[in-house]
C-alpha cells in the first residue's frame, strides 16, 4: 500500500518559539504627557464612561420617577374570577358524581390545584377549562362567568 507523503519523514525536535508583534504604546506617565503638552505634540484624552465609580449612568432622556406619583397612578383593573355561582354548580355537579377535586382534575387533565382554585372562587375563567369541566360534570358553566 502507498504511503501518502513521499519521501522519508523526519522528527523535527527543534523548538518553535512564536513572538508576537509588539503594537506601539506610548507613554502615559504624568511626565511624558506635560512633556508633550509643552512641545506641543497631539496628545488625546479619553475618559472612560463610569470607569471607577460604583454609580450606574442614568439615561439623559429619562425623567426621574417619583414612587409617590407611582403609588397614586391608577391601577390596573383586576383580572375577573370565578363568579360565586360558577363555583357552587362546579361542587354541587362534582359532589352529585361522587367526584374527589383529584379525580375530576385526572379526567380533564389538569392539576388538581386548578380545580381547587375554580371551587375556591381564586381562578381567572378559562373557557378551555370550563369546557372540560362542562363536558365531565355535564352542566353549563360557561354563560355565568361574571360576578
Amino acid at each position: 500500500m502507498p504511503s501518502r507523503y513521499p519521501g522519508a519523514l523526519t522528527q523535527d525536535w527543534e523548538p518553535v518559539v512564536l513572538h508576537k508583534g509588539r503594537t506601539k504604546v506610548q507613554d502615559r506617565d504624568k511626565k511624558s504627557v506635560n512633556q508633550a503638552l509643552r512641545t506641543g505634540a497631539a496628545v488625546q484624552t479619553v475618559k472612560k464612561a463610569v470607569a471607577g465609580s460604583n454609580k450606574k449612568a442614568a439615561p439623559a432622556a429619562a425623567p426621574a420617577v417619583n414612587a409617590k406619583k407611582l403609588d397614586e397612578a391608577a391601577e390596573p383593573a383586576p383580572l375577573d374570577r370565578v363568579s360565586t355561582e360558577v363555583k357552587q354548580l362546579i361542587q354541587k355537579a362534582r359532589l352529585e358524581k361522587k367526584m374527589s377535586q383529584a379525580v375530576l382534575a385526572k379526567q380533564i387533565n389538569e392539576r388538581p390545584q386548578v380545580v381547587q382554585e375554580y371551587e375556591n372562587g381564586k381562578a381567572v375563567p378559562n373557557q378551555a377549562v370550563l369546557a372540560k369541566m362542562e363536558r365531565v360534570l355535564g352542566v353549563k358553566l360557561r354563560g355565568k362567568i361574571g360576578k
